[in-house]
């Protein structure tokens, strides 16, 4: 290969790396607003993905191009192509580089799940890495915030056993751990936040440990990622984080009310088509009645 063809492979390489850096550095924009730990650390993955992702669609699409439009036949052309059986050096060496990507990628995922601290369903959390992507530095923290939660047809009832309080919001203090006990009487649900970068099934009949940290003030949505029946788009509920003086305020007031019966849009729906006749034979499942909480929205 000639210095001159190794020089402009290598600049054009440059600047594909160069691209490719950039866009996934633009991809953290597509995503909602980082707000807890565990989102920056998806959020690099997500960005590294990207990078090399697009590293390789512009310089696959690119030299698939530049073949069709410089080293195609001649129009008149039938004449057959040399008799090529194969090049060992070139098949090593398109084995070996995805190899190394698909190692990098696994390796690089691992240590993700590491610093998150994902564990399997059921297992109790007893401490956890709390890593700040920008500094760089990884502290350990216990869980701060325990929470109940059921995801029940089609509603989500959180249950603070500090104060013994059960609201239909989730509240949650900023910049400390949060542990959940995730449990589900009927089918499997998604407990899903995007904001917050986490998602984890509810199994039926089985205690679910999972944690998180928030790390940004603010209202987010909690929302059922799995497909649980007719009304499972109605299975939303806010998420409030706050600073440790407000959620404690909160959680006190919230302590004083005494239980009542929520607003549940699924239970609403189902009464509005049961008074339908045109649609009365139309078989669904009863939603669960209304959660009696001390606190709802």
């Amino acid at each position: 290969m000639k210095l001159k063809t190794i020089i402009s492979l290598s600049a054009i390489a440059l600047l594909l790396g160069v691209f490719s850096y950039w866009v996934g550095q633009w991809s953290y924009s597509w995503l909602p607003p980082q707000a807890s730990v565990e989102s920056q650390l998806v959020d690099r993955l997500f960005s590294t993905l990207v990078a090399i992702g697009t590293f390789i669609l512009f310089g696959v699409a690119g030299t698939m191009t530049y073949s069709i439009l410089f080293h195609r036949a001649g129009r008149y052309d039938t004449s057959d192509g040399p008799p090529i059986e194969g090049n060992v050096t070139l098949e090593i060496v398109w084995t070996t580089i995805p190899f190394l990507i698909v190692i990098y990628l696994a390796y690089f995922s691992y240590q993700t799940y590491r610093e998150m601290n994902i564990q399997a369903p059921g297992h109790m959390h007893q401490e956890a890495l709390v890593t700040n992507v920008s500094t760089g530095k990884t502290t350990m923290a216990m869980p701060v915030t325990n929470v109940e939660v059921t995801a029940k047809q089609w509603a989500w009832i959180f249950h603070y056993p500090e104060k013994n309080v059960t609201s239909t919001e989730l509240h949650l203090p900023v910049n400390q751990r949060a542990h959940f006990i995730l449990r589900s009487p009927d089918v499997i649900h998604g407990f899903f936040i995007p904001a917050f970068r986490v998602k984890q099934d509810v199994i039926p009949f089985e205690d679910t440990d999972f944690e998180f940290t928030p790390i940004k003030t603010g209202k987010y949505r909690i929302r059922d990622s799995q497909f649980s029946g007719t009304y499972f788009a109605a299975m939303q509920a806010d998420v409030v984080v706050e600073s440790q003086e407000d959620y404690q305020t909160w959680l006190n007031q919230a302590a004083r009310q005494p239980p009542t019966p929520a607003p549940n849009q699924a239970v609403s729906e189902y009464a509005r088509r049961q008074q339908k006749e045109d649609r009365a034979a139309w078989k669904t499942v009863p939603p669960a009645p209304p959660p009696v909480v001390n606190y709802h929205p």
